[in-house]
């Protein structure tokens, strides 16, 4: 087994697919519908739309946009290979999965091993963190859903990124705690600067404008800022949605510096690429709705 860096060689993707593709259809059976990333048909824009008909179709008055902290890096080794023990009973399959999260990563010609983490760029990961975090996070918030929560609740999780939303507040309150502990159980923890409980909903506005409170806030799912807005047409509340500043500034540079690098080129070629840009710009705003 051959690896540079801690990334997997070729030989080694094609027998890593080889038991994603096994996986993949074993645990689609048991993989819940709130549930987007690394899924086959399941694409980032299909969460975002879940996201906005949870919202519009629920009493969502606050929403927690929850943050676990390095997960990539935290998941224990442990826990993967019985997790996985619960689906997988060909012991070749788990001993295979085992040496792939043993392997570690390489630099400065040292290679590191240790006890949790996925694999840097293996094909393997994707799916081994939606394992991870199906019995971690999934399972378990879907059994809160059921026995604790008196009002509406939804949940969408696009791989580490989860969005909650709640009816309400003591409810959002007690879910945040208990999630910490959750976490806790199995070696993970939430960002405390990043996972956010904020009031967000059709009635957001009139409920921070009595407190004082300004403006509702915003939170960022899957490279959009979400914010509650108004139907221009109707004056209904619907949940308006921009590309994060931060990478919108750094796609328009990218833009610019391109646009400077060709600038001696012919008029056409020029032309072209501006156009090919637009188009994708429009594709991507069609995909939106």
């Amino acid at each position: 087994m051959q690896f540079a860096g801690g990334v997997p060689c070729l030989e080694d993707k094609i027998v890593q697919q080889a038991v994603v593709t096994v996986l993949e259809a074993i645990y689609e059976e048991d993989f819940l519908g709130f549930s987007y990333g690394f899924r086959p048909g399941r694409g980032q824009h299909d969460a975002l739309d879940a996201l906005h008909a949870g919202i519009l179709r629920k009493q969502v008055n606050w929403v927690l946009d929850a943050d676990i902290r390095g997960f990539f890096d935290a998941m224990a080794h442990s826990w993967i290979i019985r997790f996985l023990e619960h689906r997988i009973a060909d012991k070749r399959i788990l001993r295979l999965i085992a040496k792939w999260l043993k392997v570690g990563t390489v630099e400065d010609r040292r290679r590191t091993r240790g006890a949790c983490g996925a694999p840097q760029g293996a094909v393997i990961s994707p799916i081994l963190a939606n394992v991870y975090l199906h019995y971690v996070f999934d399972l378990w918030v879907h059994r809160w859903r059921l026995t604790r929560a008196s009002g509406d609740m939804m949940v969408i999780r696009y791989a580490d990124d989860t969005i909650v939303g709640f009816q309400h507040e003591h409810e959002a309150r007690a879910f945040l705690d208990d999630l910490k502990e959750r976490m806790r159980k199995f070696e993970l923890a939430l960002h405390p600067n990043k996972t956010r409980l904020i009031r967000f909903g059709r009635q957001a506005a009139k409920q921070r404008e009595k407190l004082g409170e300004g403006k509702p806030e915003t939170f960022d799912f899957l490279g959009f800022t979400h914010f509650c807005t108004r139907s221009r047409k109707w004056g209904t509340f619907v949940i308006g949605r921009k590309t994060i500043k931060k990478r919108m500034r750094a796609k328009l540079l990218a833009i610019k510096i391109e646009l400077r690098r060709i600038m001696h080129d012919p008029i056409a070629k020029t032309g072209a690429w501006v156009k090919q840009m637009l188009k994708r710009a429009s594709e991507l705003l069609r995909s939106l709705g």
